[in-house]
């Protein structure tokens, strides 16, 4: 799953994409380079950022979702928490609606069942502007576990098929260093579920505090082995930046997980 996001202020590549050109021929390449899903945000969720307003959101990601559709049938994801652009992101070529708040806002939960769209849930511990201020847990595992299973029996309860969702941990969303560390370690726990399981670490600060210094470079070799080691783990979809290099790793990892 190729990032593409068209925000000012993503932590990563914030303003990069802004101009819906610009974002068209990114995710072009990034499909080019093998990403089988483009997931597309309009808000940003980093640690600290401020809510947008609806209609930003709406004009930020419709024309890059409707001229990237235009242009290919890649697989098309929306990253929004809101009923109305869940509703219009798929009216104009959508696929799936990745929500960090697992469906739990007003209408989303209608939104998503009347689209058809597949569905990733994440687990958030708290809200973006202070989720990371201090996460605390009995046990991580366990916790978002539950969570997300709570999600998915709520979901289906609503007339979604079991069949269209996904689940994410949510690494980084109201969880320290060590929680982060305990969810990967423990992979398997999600994978259990028997939903796939999607893993968004890329270019995280969880690797700057790992590694006690800063720099791309770092960021994105830390990115593209925790992805190597999630596949290996059995998460089926993987949030990337930095597509080509992640995709080589999942090629390996792929080959040496296959049965002969």
């Amino acid at each position: 799953m190729g990032i593409l996001n068209v925000t000012p202020d993503s932590f990563s590549d914030g303003g990069a994409y802004v101009e819906t050109e610009r974002a068209i021929a990114h995710a072009l390449a990034m499909a080019e380079q093998g990403a089988a899903v483009i997931d597309i945000g309009g808000e940003s969720t980093r640690p600290g950022a401020a809510p947008v307003d609806e209609h930003e959101e709406l004009a930020r990601v419709l024309p890059v979702i409707e001229g990237l559709r235009a242009q290919s049938d890649v697989f098309i994801s929306v990253d929004t928490i809101k009923a109305r652009v869940m509703r219009e992101a798929c009216a104009v070529g959508a696929d799936m609606i990745n929500d960090v708040m697992a469906l739990q806002a007003p209408g989303a939960i209608e939104a998503a069942r009347d689209s058809g769209a597949a569905v990733c849930l994440m687990h958030m511990q708290g809200e973006p502007r202070t989720m990371q201020s201090a996460p605390v847990y009995g046990d991580v595992v366990a916790e978002v576990r539950d969570f997300l299973q709570a999600r998915v029996e709520a979901c289906q309860a609503a007339g979604i098929d079991r069949n269209r969702i996904c689940l994410d941990p949510g690494f980084g969303f109201g969880k320290t260093l060590e929680h982060n560390l305990e969810l990967m370690r423990r992979l398997n726990a999600f994978v259990a579920c028997d939903l796939p399981v999607l893993v968004g670490v890329s270019r995280k600060s969880m690797f700057v505090k790992l590694h006690g210094h800063d720099d791309m470079d770092s960021r994105i070799h830390a990115s593209v082995t925790a992805a190597f080691w999630a596949v290996t783990q059995g998460a089926r979809i993987i949030r990337s930046h930095d597509v080509a290099r992640t995709v080589e790793a999942l090629t390996l990892a792929s080959a040496l997980t296959d049965s002969p």
